[in-house]
């Protein structure tokens, strides 16, 4: 007596890839140079801000490095840490009739093997927030103190980290309504474009926007 044995079996697909890229985007850190840079000059800033009595009594000495440090800080998140971090960026650009534009852009689809991890949006992000409110707070308390010669630093400190701030928070909503670009006005052009000349305001322009 023969016996037939059948294969009830099915082959089923399993998506190990997507479960792959999930892990790899919960927990590792894509880009560590820029996600340490992200908040070195920031937090240096701040750290030079606080304990710059301990270093040095030279206020110009200290108000040149902490201004550089907030440059180096504008540029780097301008046109580095946000595009590797998030896959966001802003910039101007003029036209063909000299009138200059705010460009706010976010990757539609990045792809698996540069797109940012969870966890590096997550630093990119609470950096971004945490450091301009710190500043804020620190203008309070150097008007409340009346350390009046520390408060242009300061003004300068707000001033840089919330452009990035107002750039990214664009190009976020931007991404969020599947938009590739959303074009607009910086809140400041309009008194920048009433008090400066024309040949100047387009020099630098080009020099934010590059």
């Amino acid at each position: 007596m023969k016996l037939t044995l059948t294969d009830d079996t099915e082959d089923v697909s399993l998506d190990f890839g997507n479960e792959e890229e999930l892990a790899l985007r919960k927990a590792k850190i894509r880009h560590p140079l820029a996600t340490f840079f992200h908040l070195f000059f920031r937090v240096s800033a701040i750290m030079t801000y606080l304990f710059c009595d301990w270093f040095s009594k030279s206020f110009i000495a200290c108000f040149v490095v902490i201004l550089l440090l907030l440059s180096f800080d504008f540029w780097s998140v301008k046109n580095v840490t946000g595009r590797l971090l998030v896959g966001l960026r802003w910039w101007n650009q003029i036209d063909e009739d000299g009138k200059s534009h705010w460009v706010y852009e976010a990757k539609k689809v990045p792809s698996s093997i540069a797109a940012p991890t969870e966890v590096e949006a997550r630093i990119f992000w609470l950096g971004l927030i945490i450091c301009p409110v710190i500043w804020t707070i620190f203008f309070f308390s150097t008007l409340f103190s009346l350390k009046l010669k520390w408060l242009a630093l300061v003004i300068a400190g707000i001033a840089l980290q919330a452009a990035n701030l107002y750039g990214y928070i664009h190009c976020k909503l931007g991404g969020l309504k599947n938009l590739h670009k959303i074009a607009g006005r910086f809140p400041a052009q309009q008194i920048f474009q009433k008090d400066m000349p024309e040949g100047f305001q387009k020099t630098v322009l080009k020099g934010i926007g590059t």
